[in-house]
């Protein structure tokens, strides 16, 4: 856990920045609504409403993520205004929850957009929930909310925003198809089931905490597709839920809210929780827990106790969550992580075809352009293949073809990294050598995702032929992916033959 965190690549310092500049925004915001007279409820609205501002907007460009944070009120706002009045009708308020967990992760079908207004809305009624917020307190929120966005948009998109100076990187379209047969539809069926089943029993648990086990049942749904991923996630979730309550024993009980100390270490949450994310989700619940922690100690009603009460319910939140992904409408990892390495193996193919189109002269070909889509395409097969390399995993077996898989496929972007480098120099020249090479690898892709056999090169390149290199290169990885694609029936990877 330390070395993923501490040690993953951090290319161009982006995570570095997004974290920071999350700490700058979310700060300056509480401090507007400080100065702006608002109570400390209104001032952790505002910086919750900021932090998601920051943390859920994902569009590719620039303008897209504008526009999703412009229409954030638009939704959060009416579902606050929900969750207020319907504060004393345990009944009618549980139902409504329910359907806005539904619908939050129904949104994902329509991309990072449906899925930062989905997230959004579930939050806003999450943090009605957290203080407790009634009508008399819905003018305050409103202006809090508003204020917030307005600030966290102006460190976003004035005072700071580097995405202008980077080109965006293209966002893999979620699974398509129709009815039940669509995976946005199928989770949220399971994410409501799973949320019904956290509600109730977290009531039993706790009459007042009870919305922390739909939380937990919401955020294990976040990010993940299939069966095994959200299993991962669940145990995760739970993992980081544990060790954060262990520090929030250490740091956040002894504290009894003081303010100076907690602001500085609610700035430490933050930065772990927006710099940790993309590389390990048990490192960002520990933060998200003890920022709860810190938050709860300002509010005056931290003890052990509710530490003890808060692991309860995340544990019957994954269990809600596991239930739901085993028994209602299940989307196995073979499915999932088939679907996404078919993916990224046609980008491979096309990214070859935009390399040999720009080695013939070809000055409109843009193979820069595959490359990145191929990356973020390999980030999705990590995510989908995570279930089956992970440690406690008990097929042996499945995790080593799995991890060969992996290890091949970081063959094939590494060497299409180096062709793309090689078709990009003004002195690269065709030959038909490099023409045979090219249409060789496009026949291994067409052979790998139909399920005919894949010849490996029976030539070695020269070494004054760097394209050539790669392009063996690639031929050799995408020749030995065949063996551990293609496993014999009750134990197969991915990629069936027809």
């Amino acid at each position: 856990m330390l070395k993923r965190v501490f040690v993953a690549p951090d290319p161009g310092r982006a995570r570095l920045r997004f974290a920071v500049r999350a700490v700058l925004g979310v700060g300056l915001a509480v401090v507007v609504c400080g100065f702006a007279g608002h109570s400390l409820v209104g001032a952790v609205t505002g910086g919750l409403a900021a932090l998601l501002a920051l943390f859920t907007v994902t569009d590719a460009t620039v303008r897209g993520q504008a526009v999703t944070t412009a229409l954030l009120p638009l939704v959060g706002l009416p579902v606050l205004a929900a969750a207020a009045e319907l504060h004393d009708h345990p009944v009618a308020r549980d139902l409504t929850f329910l359907a806005v967990v539904g619908a939050g992760v129904y949104a994902r079908r329509w991309g990072p957009r449906g899925h930062s207004l989905g997230v959004f809305a579930f939050m806003t009624f999450f943090v009605a929930q957290f203080l407790q917020a009634t009508p008399r307190h819905l003018p305050e929120l409103y202006a809090a909310v508003l204020l917030s966005l307005l600030t966290a948009s102006a460190v976003r998109f004035g005072l700071w925003c580097y995405e202008r100076r980077t080109p965006p990187a293209p966002v893999p379209a979620p699974p398509g198809g129709s009815g039940l047969a669509r995976v946005t539809t199928r989770q949220a069926i399971q994410a409501t089931a799973g949320a019904g089943f956290a509600l109730v029993v977290g009531q039993l648990v706790s009459g007042q905490r009870w919305y922390w086990a739909v939380g937990a049942t919401w955020w294990i749904f976040v990010n993940t597709t299939s069966r095994g991923e959200t299993l991962v996630r669940g145990f995760r979730r739970v993992l980081g839920t544990v060790i954060g309550i262990g520090l929030g024993l250490l740091v956040a009980v002894p504290l009894h809210g003081a303010a100076v100390p907690t602001a500085v270490l609610l700035a430490v949450c933050v930065f772990g929780i927006f710099y940790t994310a993309a590389v390990s989700y048990t490192w960002m619940m520990l933060c998200v827990t003890v920022l709860a922690e810190l938050l709860y100690g300002l509010l005056g009603v931290l003890d052990p106790a509710l530490l003890a009460l808060r692991l309860a319910e995340t544990g019957v939140g994954a269990v809600g969550a596991v239930l739901a992904v085993l028994f209602v409408l299940p989307v196995t990892t073979h499915t999932v992580t088939d679907a996404w390495i078919q993916r990224a193996l046609r980008c491979v193919h096309a990214a070859t075809a935009e390399a040999a189109a720009r080695l013939a002269g070809d000055e409109a070909a843009d193979p820069a352009a595959r490359v990145a889509e191929l990356e973020q395409l390999l980030a999705r097969v990590r995510l989908s293949v995570a279930p089956l390399v992970h440690p406690l995993n008990p097929m042996p077996a499945r995790k080593r073809r799995a991890r060969r898989v992996l290890a091949l496929l970081d063959d094939c972007a590494r060497e299409i990294r180096g062709l793309v480098a090689v078709a990009a120099d003004p002195e690269a020249s065709h030959d038909a050598r490099l023409a045979a090479a090219c249409w060789r690898v496009e026949a291994a892709v067409e052979a790998l995702t139909g399920g005919t056999a894949v010849t490996a090169p029976t030539t070695q390149p020269a070494e004054s032929d760097p394209a050539l290199a790669h392009l063996h290169g690639l031929e050799r990885a995408l020749a030995e992916l065949a063996q551990p694609l293609r496993t014999p029936s009750g134990s197969r990877l991915v990629v069936q033959q027809p």
